[in-house]
């Protein structure tokens, strides 16, 4: 039997129905994990909650997603105060989505203003020194020139089990990024992107993994559809095709390199 793993997705974000029938439909897929990422502190705790309804499936990743107004000083101590208290009762989970704050940029570009991007990343910093200090698996929102000062916060702190979650970048990142270890997930834009393509076909399998990103809609085979765990199967098959190599050996590296980063 072939099994797969939905390596990123904001469950906390459908509704109670619609999370029942994706949680269903992605069982029987043989989707066995789910890594549910959050956005916030109360995001977090709802997907603690989800996490809590199905703890074989679902494996819970918290943090702060960088795309959004910056957290004042109180609420992030909060925010990681309740982490440590989450690892001090021996659960299972990331630090994640945490990361920079690339598209928020794009977009004050475009209105001829400049992000200030430091305490961004010194707050980027700070969860990835958590990360280092709980011994836990990191899942990254950093893309393109983002990616590069990751890398050096990564390094700078000795943090190798760090996932960069639907990756974009230059090839001198890809490389660099590779030569580090640092893991990379695909999503079903796969279908429908050159430049996700020719990721596939250059990163290693050995450091890849599979997502949805749900609920963020997709193009192509999949436009007009609930974006759900069970669509890994799909990217997998698109893998194996990029990659010219048999499907279930693809399939079973695949599930191999999420279930040691996230689950063993």
């Amino acid at each position: 039997m072939t099994n797969y793993i939905d390596a990123h997705i904001h469950l906390e974000q459908y509704s109670n129905e619609q999370c029942a029938r994706l949680i269903e439909n992605a069982r029987a897929a043989n989707v066995t994990h789910i890594v549910a990422v959050s956005m916030n502190l109360e995001s977090s705790q709802a997907t603690y909650e989800l996490f809590l309804r199905a703890p074989q499936l679902i494996v819970p990743a918290y943090g702060f997603h960088p795309e959004q107004p910056l957290l004042s000083e109180v609420e992030e101590a909060k925010l990681i105060d309740w982490i440590k208290q989450r690892a001090a009762s021996g659960e299972v989970f990331a630090i994640g989505e945490v990361g920079l704050p690339y598209y928020t940029g794009l977009e004050a570009k475009e209105k001829g203003e400049v992000l200030d991007t430091k305490p961004y990343i010194s707050l980027l910093e700070r969860f990835i020194i958590l990360a280092k200090e709980l011994d836990r698996p990191i899942v990254l929102h950093a893309v393109y020139e983002d990616a590069d000062v990751t890398c050096d916060l990564l390094e700078k702190h000795g943090v190798q089990k760090a996932h960069f979650h639907w990756f974009k970048g230059s090839q001198q990142s890809i490389d660099r990024m590779i030569e580090a270890g640092y893991s990379i997930s695909i999503t079903p834009d796969v279908y429908t992107e050159q430049e996700i393509q020719q990721l596939v076909a250059y990163y290693p399998l050995e450091l890849m993994m599979v997502e949805t990103d749900g609920p963020w809609p997709f193009e192509g085979e999949f436009a007009g559809r609930m974006t759900e765990s069970a669509m890994v199967v799909d990217v997998v098959a698109k893998i194996a095709t990029l990659k010219n190599l048999p499907l279930e050996q693809v399939a079973k590296q695949l599930y191999s390199n999420s279930l040691a980063f996230y689950v063993d």
